[in-house]
């Protein structure tokens, strides 16, 4: 009974391979998830041709119960949404039993925001008597003192500054522009980097972007994300460090030290206040964790 299933698999991946020309792994796990299915199926006198709306969902809720995560059962459930509207495409199938089973609801996970102490070991980690190391400090500073995105980061150009009145304009998300501060400790180091580092990194190069290269160009994300990371061993920070992390820690400590949450949705460039109140929960736990660590009955 369960060789259509099989084959069905079969051609269902090779299609997929052709239409999208996805990763070995990627067609494994779809593949694991099928047979799983048609596995489930079996023991219901069934095959992943025949199967119904309630046995899809009998899979799900079996699954659930043996301590699969909302988003592990929301990916399986979009491999099979695939399969089934493939074998519609195929008339193999008259309906799809997925059709009507709606995705579970995921939570959003709290971004995770390094501790004051961790951010200035990750600030001081660069050697600042180098070129590049003190471009590595600036871009550290600059970015904690801001909120800024990676991207927003190095995508800074020389007519994006005002050193003298302290601001940096940010091109944003959906083309959005922001004006936001920088703190004295910022501009220092700001100042400190174009007026030492960046001569001695570009050369008798050109370009506008604000951070630079020894290769003479403009900086790359992929390049910074290289040197957070090390930089955060260098400092101790026992777990991954991305430069989002340091997007977060300033929010986060600004809300600890009062900010409001409206100041704070506008330096970050979000529209929407719901996407910021997400750090009034990390502010929380911050506080439990400190109230458990030095209340005599925490």
């Amino acid at each position: 009974m369960t060789a259509p299933s099989d084959s069905s698999i079969d051609r269902f991946l090779d299609a997929l391979w052709a239409e999208r020309g996805l990763s070995r792994n990627t067609l494994e796990a779809y593949r694991s998830d099928l047979q799983q299915l048609a596995a489930a199926l079996a023991q219901r006198q069934r095959v992943l041709e025949t199967a119904g709306r309630e046995d899809i969902l009998h899979f799900l809720a079996q699954r659930l119960r043996q301590g699969l995560s909302a988003r592990s059962l929301s990916r399986q459930l979009s491999g099979f949404r695939q399969f089934y509207r493939w074998l519609l495409r195929e008339a193999a199938i008259s309906h799809d039993p997925c059709a009507l089973i709606e995705s579970p609801r995921l939570g959003r996970g709290l971004p995770t925001a390094l501790s004051e102490r961790q951010v200035t070991g990750l600030l001081e980690a660069p050697d600042t008597s180098t070129p590049l190391g003190l471009r590595d400090r600036t871009m550290l500073e600059v970015m904690y003192a801001a909120g800024l995105r990676v991207s927003e980061l190095t995508g800074l150009q020389l007519a994006n500054l005002n050193v003298n009145q302290g601001v940096v304009r940010v091109l944003g998300k959906g083309g959005k522009e922001r004006l936001v501060p920088l703190g004295e400790e910022a501009l220092a180091w700001l100042r400190r980097y174009m007026r030492e580092a960046r001569p001695a990194l570009l050369g008798s190069g050109r370009t506008e972007a604000v951070f630079v290269t020894a290769r003479r160009s403009g900086m790359t994300r992929q390049a910074f994300w290289h040197a957070i990371g090390r930089h955060a061993r260098k400092a101790g920070v026992e777990h991954r460090v991305s430069p989002h992390m340091l997007r977060h820690s300033f929010a986060t400590h600004l809300l600890n030290h009062g900010a409001d949450l409206r100041v704070i949705q506008l330096l970050l460039g979000h529209s929407d206040l719901s996407t910021t109140q997400i750090y009034t929960h990390i502010a929380k736990q911050g506080l439990k964790q400190l109230h458990a660590k030095h209340h005599p009955r925490g």
